[in-house]
């Protein structure tokens, strides 16, 4: 596409800051909390990822689109960012496997993006002053009225997100005569989530966020999984209470992300919105049960307190962020329930953090011998 015949583009920001670049051939206005993602590969999952549903995603490689995109390379049925920015946009693509160019891709699917950003400039703001809301366009002529919107886009603090995008629907994933079966409470769970518990012999039925505990109970699982999702946690009052119900209810526990953040809060420890949330994939983890590092993909923007966690008796920190000491996991010292805040099914990589979907599957093995935990 010749460089000429794209519009103008501009990000707005919250604070009133303005960067400039250029459609990438669709032309628009989208709004929702800005954020970064460091990652060099695997542009289609981040954004068919649910947990980023209501974000201007801003890329910090500063190629995009160079390898296209793969039908099964995705971790939802569609793109669920809110819009895309980045540096320099790759029209075409080289990767012999590829069936069809990213362009199209969010052309399909009508998602704005835009280039010719100065990302490291914008991502050296965001890092500054924060997370915040911002609106991207390619209708230029009145900025005050673009501002005027930005201003009426609700803040991501106290915004419950996972009702738009997790299933209204039951439906199942994996091999029914599979050796364990595994309840999942869809918040906005990623597709690879799923395949991880699948390639170990499992059989799972995916809930609607509203199911109750009585509703997992009846197709008799051998333990139950909470997932992935957008938005903030504290805002899910009903969900933090059906958690509360799982917790207590004697099958074994694994949480993800918002999961982790849900049975946190069940638990009565606090969440809270991030600087800048950690997102990408090289994050340093130190697993404090082995000692050994890993390093992880990471996609959140509120976490859970660690002076909650210290403070609390029943409660095991069982992983350490090192960049910035947070928390990355934990576990119950009383009930077979432990969570991770980063993200262990990550594709195309880091793998690290596999291991912990086998301790899932290794926890349901030996409550299985032990009848009682059912009653």
């Amino acid at each position: 596409m010749a460089y000429e015949n794209r519009k103008p583009a501009v990000l707005i920001l919250e604070d009133g800051s303005l960067f400039w670049g250029r459609s990438a051939g669709l032309e628009g206005t989208a709004y929702g909390e800005v954020c970064f993602n460091t990652g060099m590969t695997g542009y289609q999952e981040i954004f068919t990822d649910p947990s980023y549903f209501g974000q201007i995603m801003v890329t910090t490689n500063a190629h995009i689109g160079n390898y296209g995109v793969k039908a099964e390379e995705v971790e939802s049925e569609n793109i669920k960012i809110a819009g895309l920015v980045c540096k320099n946009f790759s029209f075409n693509y080289s990767r012999p496997g590829a069936d069809g160019s990213l362009l199209d891709y969010f052309k399909d699917q009508g998602k704005l993006l835009i280039c010719d950003v100065d990302t490291r400039g914008l991502v050296r703001h965001i890092r500054d002053k924060g997370a915040m809301n911002a609106i991207i366009s390619t209708e230029t002529e009145d900025i005050d009225a673009l501002r005027k919107r930005l201003s009426e886009v609700p803040s991501m603090e106290g915004l419950e997100l996972s009702s738009k995008v997790a299933t209204k629907e039951a439906y199942f994933v994996g091999e029914e005569n599979a050796e364990h079966r595994i309840a999942v409470l869809d918040l906005g769970i990623k597709k690879n989530i799923l395949r991880n518990f699948a390639q170990r012999n499992c059989y799972m039925k995916v809930f609607p966020m509203d199911s109750n505990l009585e509703e997992m109970k009846a197709w008799e699982p051998h333990g139950i999984f909470i997932a992935n999702g957008p938005g903030d946690p504290s805002a899910m009052k009903d969900t933090i209470a059906e958690v509360k119900k799982i917790v207590d209810s004697g099958y074994p526990v694994f949480g993800i992300c918002l999961g982790h953040q849900l049975i946190a809060l069940s638990q009565g420890l606090r969440t809270f919105k991030m600087h800048t949330g950690h997102r990408g994939i090289n994050h340093p983890v130190k697993n404090l049960l082995t000692g050994k590092g890993e390093i992880t993909t990471q996609n959140h923007g509120f976490v859970v307190s660690t002076d909650d966690v210290e403070a609390n008796e029943n409660i095991e920190l069982t992983h350490r962020h090192l960049n910035d000491g947070s928390v990355a996991g934990i576990r119950l010292k009383d009930k077979p329930v432990f969570c991770v805040q980063y993200h262990p099914e990550a594709y195309p990589g880091p793998h690290d953090s596999s291991y912990l979907f086998d301790d899932f599957v290794e926890l349901i093995k030996k409550h299985k011998k032990q009848p009682q935990w059912q009653s």
